[in-house]
């Protein structure tokens, strides 16, 4: 199969997660595709989708308001893999608090069993990067980039914590959805990319484990 990876393509690191996919997919050997996806007919068009991180009101409001959210949620329950990093994690998650104003509003997908809290390590002057161990990735840690970051405080009972900093949650999977409290796609470090790839890779009918001739 040839997969057909889309990036939601509303706001944030759209590049960057378009690059960071193209050279996962040339250093695994598939022959698939990236394209950004903002309406309907490209969501159906799609293997699986990339919520790149950003101003996460700003993403939901625009998506809602041409339904593309309620799409790659119909999709995402019926098996799709999505993989969301920063404010892509916020907008997976069933809840959303902030740091100073609580509960929000704010339109989400809610297909993560998961409580996310917005700049939970402050606002931008507080970015910051640290080493994280991954064990899907490997013995090697990554370098997790961290922007206005959000963190898991609460997960429901199919959630896998994959990584944490300190005893914040930063990273997690459940079966075919995948989010990072970070920017893997502002390093050099393909590993969360691939991985996410395999999980496409994995969800296609047919000979999964390779791609088509």
């Amino acid at each position: 199969m040839r997969p057909i990876i889309g990036i939601l393509g509303f706001q944030g690191d759209i590049e960057e997660h378009v690059s960071a996919t193209k050279l996962a997919l040339s250093e695994l050997d598939l022959k698939g595709g990236v394209m950004i996806a903002k309406n309907v007919e490209q969501v159906r068009a799609i293997d699986g989708l990339i919520i790149p991180g950003g101003e996460s009101t700003v993403m939901g409001g625009l998506s809602s308001f041409n339904r593309a959210i309620e799409t790659v949620s119909e999709r995402a329950r019926a098996g799709m893999p999505v993989f969301g990093t920063c404010s892509g994690l916020i907008m997976l998650a069933k809840k959303v608090h902030d740091r100073v104003m609580g509960e929000t509003s704010q339109p989400v997908l809610g297909i993560l069993d998961a409580t996310a809290e917005r700049n939970a390590f402050g606002r931008q002057r507080e970015s910051f990067e640290a080493d994280l161990e991954i064990s899907v990735l490997g013995i090697e840690k990554f370098r997790g980039v961290f922007i206005r970051a959000p963190v898991i405080k609460e997960i429901g009972p199919d959630v896998r914590v994959l990584s944490r900093l300190n005893e914040s949650i930063v990273a997690v999977q459940q079966g075919n959805i995948l989010a990072t409290a970070f920017h893997p796609e502002l390093t050099a470090d393909t590993r969360i990319h691939r991985y996410f790839l395999e999980m496409v890779m994995k969800s296609l009918p047919g000979d999964r484990n390779r791609a088509s001739e």
